[in-house]
């Protein structure tokens, strides 16, 4: 499992994090959305998904990985 931390812009409430918590979990990745930082601890299997593509997800749920 790899881990890595993304700053994401656009999250202000609960809706917010579940949205990209499950956004990650259909990918077959696991987040832990911190609001207050405006971060998202990813853990995910390299074989399964790739960084382009959880990132590309969240930017579909409207919010910007910076």
């Amino acid at each position: 499992m790899k881990n890595i931390t993304l700053n994401v812009e656009g999250m202000s409430c609960n809706h917010c994090v579940n949205t990209v918590e499950k956004t990650l979990k259909e990918l077959g990745a696991e987040g832990k959305v911190n609001l207050a930082a405006k971060t998202v601890e990813v853990s995910y299997d390299e074989n399964g998904t790739t960084i382009e593509a959880i990132k590309e997800a969240i930017e579909e749920q409207g919010y910007d990985v910076v």
